[in-house]
């Protein structure tokens, strides 16, 4: 098993960056791919970003693409989501997510296994 925790939400202006932050610890980071799935209020889960085991596989929803960027270190247990030029829509509660299905990256909240608490993020206009 694998325990994830989210870091680095707040309160940010619209139109600046934040970097998020998810710490793994338990078993071998990097034998999962990982997601992040923000929950904006009154909504279910979205997909946004993705990435392999090795980081060499990366995955973005559409409508994220150009503003997110997914990294991760291995060799620190922790992937981050990087977030340029946001957007009052972007206010969410962030889940990273780990898959145990193996290698790959996945989109569907189905297809992890192990998620954070999360962590706010409030975008003011």
């Amino acid at each position: 098993q694998v325990q994830l925790v989210e870091s680095g939400g707040g309160l940010v202006q619209a139109g600046g960056p934040l970097g998020l932050s998810c710490a793994a610890s338990g078993s071998t980071f990097s034998n999962y791919p990982m997601g992040w799935f923000p929950q904006a209020p009154g909504k279910e889960g979205e997909f946004v970003a993705a990435i392999s085991w090795s980081g060499g596989g990366k995955y973005y929803a559409d409508s994220v693409k150009g503003r997110f960027t997914i990294t991760r270190e291995n060799a620190k247990n922790t992937v981050y989501l990087q977030i340029n030029s946001m957007k009052p829509e972007d206010t969410a509660v962030y889940y990273c997510a780990a898959s145990s299905r193996g290698t790959f990256f996945y989109t569907l909240e189905s297809q992890y296994d192990y998620w954070g608490q999360g962590t706010q993020v409030t975008v003011s206009s």
